[in-house]
């Protein structure tokens, strides 16, 4: 090894060599204890950045954890390889799409193998195969047979720079701009394909509540997406204001547009609604456009759904309350939306805060028709209205105000109203709309579809599948338009000349169900192998970023639900826990080509190694945290990984004089033997957080025990002669526990050891200890430690000639144990029923004092016995510290004065100068 470290490449390249000679990380397709471990496949943009390295480093490190266990691991990689990025490069590089996409995966393809992922690449898919959209257009069908597909025209959204339509969750800010190019996206009336997955909105939000392994911040967009709402719609009737039509001449009657319906899911404030507001795209409001300047120039100039403030204007109408016969004013508002709800509401600005904002703007009354209800309420008096003029009230409460149903609850003002009034009928609403898929652009899925005059859209079948993408056609909008030869067809129910349809799928299609394709990736004759499905699903481990928590997630999750009900899947959700890793930021900001604060993944490997890579970025945070990239962060890695090598090799040296022979050993005193005993107790507490840690993704607290044992097995070399069972046990350890983030060098270390087979096959080190022992143990140790020192600071002890620590009396132990356990409120008297702890007199008194003030911030500590024996094991430490011999002391063994301090978990420190 050299003073620079170990040659990191040369250990990489061999070890990666050696895995795919032995197919290590070969799956096999019937698995007894299978455990499907997956990170989001990526775009193959032609190089892997630090949020990829971060992404698949966490998947790659549970796998090989997981194999340790025992467990049949499928560790699968694939791309998502359709898009228009591909395609825009293609038209930009005058290629085609193919050629680009495959050039990229290639390129990716090595960089992934680099950084030493165990992926079974015999199972890698590519979504731009025909042997994988085949499935894509079979599973169409079969949506389309379910009764879950349909064709229709629809307002979209459309990005002109990209000439394509955009899904609602693709548009993205205030700005409403493409998710791809950022330019601002308009909309436009087409014959769109859709996916009806609002047939599965209800279960699609109750299952969530199931998904205990999900992020709640994911579970809550879901929930938000889906935006189910329990109301009322009733009707408004829609008319001119006789104002309005008297300046149209005399005799003229006043205009009607006839009953609106509304949605709200407070009707029992209808009495508060003093004015009706329509969404700007509101047929009423276009016919309104149509004649009236003002709310034609506030559609097309003003409105902003997404603005800070609601903003509306005005119009000639007003809206007849159903309950009440009021007349109130009709607006035209940005703040009400056509696809929530049905784009007209009833504005109740005394118990709703938007509706307030948005009649102090307009000067609209501002009316409280529901009171708090008042404590003690006896159900029959009428409480005081409340003050709504400076903030509604928005709670549920009694009626006021509110004529017959005045001194109602909410809740049962509600049934009554939804009874009494003659248009009103319970209803549900929601914010999901079906998911419309056709894409107008080449580089994707074609839709399994021909258009013949007399049939009409008619699926292809099955035996035609897949369709394939003709050759690619450099020119402006939709390639397919323009492959005359490829749209001409034949009608497959009556032979009649036919068009194909030149729409493509959404990509999120092909991301929607592609983690069931790596169970059978090569199967011919069906999208996935259903038993095989049925034994890997779900998949255990999900990895990817919370960018994907509304499109990939919840269409995932959709077409589990299908391929359940359809094709006999025996799983409803496609995975069970969901990791939303965090960035890699620079100096606080996301790395960004644009900012010009990339770190270059390839440029990291070459220089450190990927081990090192791996070993920084997995230590620096927690998996979901954001975390800053830092040159001194991976160079102080690199020089740990150094440091580990030198303890191995000088160790597996034919020079090594650890532990010459075991006579020597037996004429040591039981001191020394004790530094021994330390040193296995802290391998087992490695080994049983470690472990607990790699099972809760917590790497960074898995890697600190790591590391921190390899610190103690330095310290241990440095201070005495070690046990060599002791310390090469503590280095086999510390191997394993970081094989699964450094796996080349733990290769290289595992040879060096002289151990059989690989490491990565190796099993999971074991411990005869359980954690809380080991926690209660180090709290000991480091309190005791740091009482020491507090001693010899404030005492300005420079030179101590000897330190003793005392451990309590065993009465204190039981009397602790006591107020543990008892919730009597008077616990002396419950410890004075004790004989042993009542003869201690005064003392036991003043203790069960002190237990009594501190009942709430009790703990539980080792036993007395096993308090001393672990003070005894690490008393070395504190010699080390502070150059003195260390005394470790049962309490019959010291002075009555120092006793008297001593407390379980807390021993009595007493320093001679």
């Amino acid at each position: 090894m050299s003073q620079e470290g170990y040659d990191h490449t040369a250990v990489e390249d061999r070890w990666q060599e050696a895995w795919d000679d032995a197919s290590v990380y070969h799956t096999p397709d019937e698995a007894d204890d299978p455990t499907y471990v997956l990170g989001m496949y990526p775009y193959p943009s032609g190089k892997l950045h630090m949020g990829h390295v971060r992404n698949y480093t966490i998947t790659d490190a549970y796998a090989r954890y997981r194999r340790m266990r025992g467990d049949d691991v499928l560790h699968p990689m694939g791309w998502d390889a359709f898009g228009l990025p591909a395609e825009n490069a293609a038209k930009e590089r005058d290629t085609n799409p193919r050629d680009w996409t495959f050039d990229c995966i290639d390129t990716m393809r090595g960089q992934m193998k680099s950084m030493g992922f165990g992926y079974d690449w015999d199972r890698e898919i590519t979504t731009c195969t025909p042997e994988y959209y085949k499935w894509n257009q079979w599973l169409f069908t079969r949506f389309s047979e379910a009764g879950l597909v349909e064709r229709r025209d629809a307002e979209v959204n459309w990005c002109p720079s990209c000439e394509t339509v955009l899904a609602d969750e693709q548009v993205e800010g205030d700005a409403e701009l493409c998710w791809r190019c950022d330019t601002p996206v308009e909309t436009r009336d087409l014959d769109q394909w859709f996916l009806k997955i609002t047939e599965y909105a209800d279960e699609l939000l109750e299952a969530i509540d199931d998904l205990e392994g999900w992020p709640n911040s994911v579970r809550q967009m879901q929930r938000n997406w889906i935006g189910r709402q329990y109301g009322t719609t009733l009707d408004f009737f829609i008319g001119e204001a006789r104002s309005a039509s008297d300046g149209r001449g005399e005799g003229a009657e006043p205009r009607e547009h006839g009953s609106v319906e509304a949605f709200t899911t407070r009707v029992d404030t209808i009495h508060g609604a003093t004015f009706f507001a329509l969404a700007p795209d509101h047929p009423i409001s276009e016919e309104l456009a149509r004649s009236d300047e003002t709310v034609r120039r506030f559609i097309e100039d003003e409105a902003d759904p997404d603005g800070d403030e609601p903003n509306g204007v005005e119009t000639d109408l007003t809206a007849t309350n159903p309950v009440t016969g009021e007349e109130i004013p009709v607006f035209v508002a940005d703040f009400v939306l056509s696809d929530v709800g049905t784009g007209a509401l009833m504005a109740v600005p005394g118990h709703d805060e938007r509706d307030h904002a948005f009649a102090e703007k307009m000067g609209v009354e501002i009316k409280p028709v529901v009171a708090p209800e008042p404590d003690g309420w006896d159900g029959e008096s009428i409480p005081d209205a409340p003050d709504v003029s400076d903030e509604p009230f928005t709670d549920d409460g009694v009626l006021v105000n509110s004529g017959e149903y005045s001194g109602l609850d909410s809740e049962t003002a509600r049934e009554r109203l939804t009874a009494d009034v003659e248009s009103a009928a319970e209803s549900t609403q929601y914010q999901l709309r079906d998911w419309g898929i056709s894409r107008q652009r080449y580089w994707g899925t074609p839709i399994p579809v021909v258009h013949c005059d007399d049939c009409g859209p008619v699926m292809v079948p099955e035996a035609d599948l897949p369709v394939e993408l003709p050759e690619f056609i450099n020119t402006t909008g939709n390639p397919l338009d323009a492959a005359d030869e490829w749209k001409a067809t034949t009608c497959p129910e009556c032979g009649a000349p036919a068009t194909r349809e030149t729409d493509t799928m959404d990509t999120f299609v092909d991301s929607s169900w592609y983690f069931l394709r790596y169970v059978s990736p090569g199967l011919d004759d069906a999208p996935f192998d259903l038993d095989r499905a049925n034994d890997w699903m779900p998949v255990d481990q999900y990895v990817g970023g919370i960018e994907h928590a509304v499109m990939h997630l919840l269409y995932s999750r959709f077409f589990t639900k299908v391929l359940a009900d359809e094709e006999g899947l025996a799983h409803r959700e496609p995975f069970t826990n969901l990791l939303a890793q965090g960035m890699v930021q620079l100096d606080g900001e996301k790395m960004s080509k644009s900012k010009g604060n990339t770190v270059s993944p390839q440029r990291i490997v070459e220089e450190y190694g990927a081990d090192t890579a791996r070993l920084f970025m997995m230590q620096a945070a927690q998996p979901e945290r954001d975390f800053d990239w830092s040159e001194e962060g991976v160079r102080s890695t690199h020089r740990f990984l150094t440091r580990l090598t030198d303890l191995v090799e000088r160790y597996a040296g034919e020079d090594d004089e650890i532990g010459d022979d075991k006579a020597d050993r037996d004429t040591r005193t039981a001191d020394r033997d004790t530094v021994d005993d330390y040193v296995a107790d802290e391998v087992d507490a490695a080994v049983a957080i470690a472990g607990t840690e790699y099972d809760d993704l917590t790497f960074n607290v898995a890697l600190r025990e790591a590391q921190d044992l390899v610190g103690t097995l330095r310290s241990y070399r440095e201070y005495a002669d070690p046990h060599p069972e002791t310390y090469e046990r503590g280095l086999d350890v510390a191997v394993r526990l970081l094989a699964p983030v450094v796996p080349h060098l733990a290769e290289e270390l595992w040879e060096t050891l002289d151990r059989d087979g690989f490491v990565v096959e190796a099993d999971w080190p074991t411990a005869t200890v359980d954690r809380e022992t080991v926690e209660r143990r180090r709290r000991l140790v480091a309190n005791t430690r740091e009482d020491v020192r507090d001693i010899v600071d404030v005492a300005g002890i420079e030179d101590p000639e000897r330190i003793d620590v005392v451990v309590a009396p065993g009465w204190k132990y039981d009397a602790l144990v006591i107020a543990i356990d008892n919730d009597a409120d008077n616990l002396i008297s419950e410890l004075m029923q004790e004989s042993h702890i009542r003869e201690q007199g005064d003392a036991a008194a003043s203790y069960g004092q002190d237990l009594q003030a501190n009942r709430e911030a009790l703990r539980e500590t080792l036993s007395g016995d096993d308090e001393f024996a672990a003070l005894r094991a690490a008393a070395w430490l504190i010699e080390r510290e502070f150059d003195a011999p260390v005394r470790v002391k049962r309490a019959e063994d010291a002075d009555d004065s120092v006793v008297r301090k001593a407390e379980p978990g807390r021993p009595a420190i007493d320093i001679v100068e």
